[in-house]
């Protein structure tokens, strides 16, 4: 791999990948147009290109990723609450068709889609395969979910190697702290910064499988380095561990208070087999560890 394109490269997971193929070597050029993004995450040494893909046309995006060997698609509106209150967006579909299309175009050797495991819905049965039951409960995860479907399409029909990541509960360097859906980590953070309760949303008991951003990056350079046709296949990247929201609150050694009552499932838990065992990926941090250099170093400040 000696040429990369990263939309969303200045976003949370985007920016963090950027930095490690960077740090290996390869070039790097970041399509992003720094509406979720922030300016202050993009390694100077990449090539950055304010570009909506949404919207942009076919000869710029083919413009752009032109001379590429993968492209790390990324970018999306990753906001469930707004794409709930906004269902007619459809921005996260035209980015994914539009890169599929000019990376067809470009002889693009993969395209790397980066899903969720919000399209499994509430679960039937935990942990959570591959081949459970689809049942997205929001635009985003029902976008994602086509975006999979166009991977797929576009690699029977036009043979364009794709594959699709879905990831569970990220968190590392970088995770946004901003908006009403952002992760139970970074609220918990910042309520241990400022000192106050730690809000539970229900009982607290609602499990949830945190897998660190850098396992993340490490799954999505190892689908790129792989000789295999991956044919728009999807794995999951989670730990295979969870937690309880509650145990989260205590690893942080924070004060619970209880009220919000919220709609959500109440376990999530990756099964990771496929992923170990098809591209020898494993899970390399520890989230109590994480937490703890945490707290310790925050706490010496």
């Amino acid at each position: 791999m000696q040429r990369a394109i990263v939309t969303g490269g200045a976003g949370f997971i985007g920016s963090n990948l950027v930095d490690k193929l960077i740090e290996q070597g390869v070039k790097v050029t970041i399509l992003d147009n720094l509406s979720t993004g922030k300016k202050e995450n993009i390694n100077p040494k990449a090539e950055f290109i304010n570009c909506d893909i949404s919207t942009a046309s076919e000869i710029d995006i083919l413009f752009y990723i032109n001379g590429a060997d993968i492209v790390f698609h990324m970018a999306a509106l990753p906001q469930v609450q707004q794409s709930i209150e906004n269902p007619t967006n459809n921005n996260n579909i035209n980015s994914t068709i539009n890169i599929l299309e000019a990376s067809k175009k470009a002889n693009i050797k993969r395209v790397i889609f980066s899903s969720t495991s919000a399209l499994y819905g509430n679960p039937v049965y935990t942990p959570i395969d591959e081949s459970h039951p689809i049942n997205p409960l929001s635009p985003y995860a029902l976008h994602k979910l086509v975006g999979e479907n166009y991977c797929k399409l576009y690699s029977e029909i036009y043979d364009l190697d794709t594959v699709c990541l879905r990831y569970f509960n990220v968190y590392g360097n970088r995770m946004s702290n901003e908006g009403a859906y952002r992760s139970v980590i970074s609220i918990f953070q910042e309520s241990f910064l400022n000192k106050i309760p730690f809000n539970i949303v229900n009982d607290g008991e609602q499990k949830r499988d945190f897998v660190h951003v850098n396992d993340i990056i490490e799954a999505n350079i190892l689908c790129a380095l792989n000789d295999k046709s991956f044919n728009g296949e999807v794995y999951n990247v989670g730990t295979g561990k969870a937690y309880t929201v509650n145990e989260i609150a205590d690893m942080f050694k924070g004060e619970k208070k209880y009220g919000e009552v919220r709609i959500e499932p109440q376990n999530s838990i990756a099964d990771n087999k496929k992923i170990t065992k098809t591209l020898n990926w494993k899970s390399n941090n520890n989230l109590k560890t994480w937490i703890s250099t945490f707290t310790e170093q925050s706490s010496t400040e």
